[in-house]
């Protein structure tokens, strides 16, 4: 297997080009490129469709920080070591309570083992670890057909559609 150079991008559970440049700060904003920025530098910026702003991972996602957010037309939250978990929530969170609409993006220690958990969050695409095997992080996100627990992808659990198939068998 050759060694990847460059970090990639899944979004959609599809390998894509990505366009936008991760940003430490504004003044590294390349002209004419889609950027990344910290969350406060997106905030003082003129915003747009060419910048969208990345979380940290202890980010707290208020009424107020979502219906910002709600202007972004993606959203980028850090994973700073994989063992941080604090970003599923943020995720979690700007889609089920706050109805965000756009790419929710995992950056950072992003490992394949995650990408079907972080899937069920919210997620929608994956800036992965240099080192992961983007054919093996494909087929992670379907690493199972059925899930016990409700996700952003099916808040029904699966003992309730049990009890509903179950319940046609006794209409029928």
């Amino acid at each position: 297997m050759p060694e990847q150079t460059s970090r990639p991008l899944i979004a959609d559970r599809r390998v894509v080009t990505d366009e936008w440049v991760l940003c430490e700060d504004a003044t590294q904003r390349p002209k004419g490129q889609p950027a990344l920025l910290p969350l406060a530098d997106w905030q003082a910026s003129s915003k747009g469709d060419d910048v969208a702003p990345w979380l940290p991972s202890d980010t707290e996602m208020t009424d107020a920080l979502a219906r910002e957010l709600d202007a972004a037309p993606l959203v980028a939250i850090d994973f700073p070591k994989f063992t941080d978990g604090r970003g599923y929530s943020i995720a979690r969170l700007l889609r089920e309570r706050h109805g965000y609409q756009g790419q929710i993006r995992a950056i950072g220690d992003v490992l394949i083992d995650q990408l079907f958990y972080m899937s069920r969050c919210g997620f929608d695409a994956f800036l992965l670890r240099e080192d992961q095997i983007v054919e093996d992080a494909l087929n992670a996100l379907s690493t199972f057909s059925r899930s016990y627990q409700p996700g952003t992808d099916d808040p029904e659990p699966l003992f309730r559609r049990r009890l509903r198939e179950a319940h046609k068998g006794e209409v029928a």
